[in-house]
């Protein structure tokens, strides 16, 4: 996790340039959602149609669109770091999806930093909301 040095706007760091982070609890176990997350579909979801995760650290991450990326790190059933610079975008960024257990569910938390400014910024927040919402959707079939 980065910091914000005191006297800059909230999201602007030192050292990762403008970041976002969101997250959600959801009344899931951890296996489930992670689960969902590693699959075709769960890729889909929040890399994009078509979305290709490799299997090792160093290895290609690719979707349909030509959005693409290199997978940095991986913990099974916990976290995915990757680089990712979605189609029509001039510099990679770096993504981190996390799966927590946690009182009530699973916490589920996407960051995103080595955004261009403020307005990306703003706007993958509103992206990363919108992926929480269609995972849950995706996941609520299975609850009960």
């Amino acid at each position: 996790m980065h910091t914000t040095t005191p006297g800059r706007p909230v999201g602007l760091t030192r050292d990762a340039g403008w970041e976002i982070g969101v997250s959600r609890t959801l009344p899931h176990p951890p296996e489930a959602v992670w689960s969902l997350l590693t699959s075709p579909d769960g890729l889909a979801l929040w890399l994009g149609p078509g979305a290709r995760l490799a299997d090792r650290v160093g290895g290609p991450v690719t979707a349909d669109d030509g959005s693409a990326g290199e997978l940095r790190g991986l913990r099974p059933g916990s976290r995915i770091r990757l680089t990712w610079r979605p189609a029509g975008r001039s510099a990679a960024t770096t993504v981190q999806v996390t799966v927590t257990p946690g009182r009530g569910g699973t916490l589920l938390r996407f960051h995103q930093e080595r955004l261009h400014d403020e307005a990306e910024r703003i706007r993958r927040r509103a992206h990363w909301r919108a992926i929480l919402d269609a995972v849950a959707a995706e996941l609520a079939p299975a609850a009960g």
